[in-house]
């Protein structure tokens, strides 16, 4: 079996197409099946690189400083052009007018990812 895997999600909860300007959250689950490094990183539609905004690494991992982690110990991860008010930890930039699509990272994979007992949540658009 691979040990690190990248899991691609282009669309919403709807099936429509991530834009740049609008909001949305992420729910990882509780035990996220990495041994070793996790990461959400979001790409660019057009250039297929990680977006370029004002943060100096577009993601949320592991290893984040700020990484707010639920009690449950899931992790939501939130996505748009601003940052929701006491969201910041766990926010990544998006801009306006482009499209984006995120790779969610697994080092060293677990049980949980191959028998499908694990699976993160839908991108779910956000209305503020």
């Amino acid at each position: 079996m691979e040990d690190d895997l990248q899991y691609s999600i282009a669309v919403d909860s709807r099936g429509k197409v991530l834009k740049g300007e609008n909001s949305y959250k992420m729910h990882l689950p509780p035990a996220i099946p990495a041994r070793n490094f996790w990461s959400v990183i979001v790409y660019d539609n057009d250039t297929h690189l990680i977006i370029k905004n004002d943060q100096s690494w577009p993601s949320v991992h592991r290893n984040c400083k700020e990484l707010n982690i639920n009690k449950d110990g899931s992790v939501d991860v939130w996505f748009g052009p601003n940052p929701l008010p006491g969201r910041e930890d766990n926010w990544i930039q998006t801009n306006p007018g482009k499209g984006w699509y995120v790779i969610l990272h697994l080092y060293g994979i677990i049980k949980s990812w191959h028998n499908k007992t694990w699976r993160p949540g839908d991108i779910e658009p956000i209305n503020y």
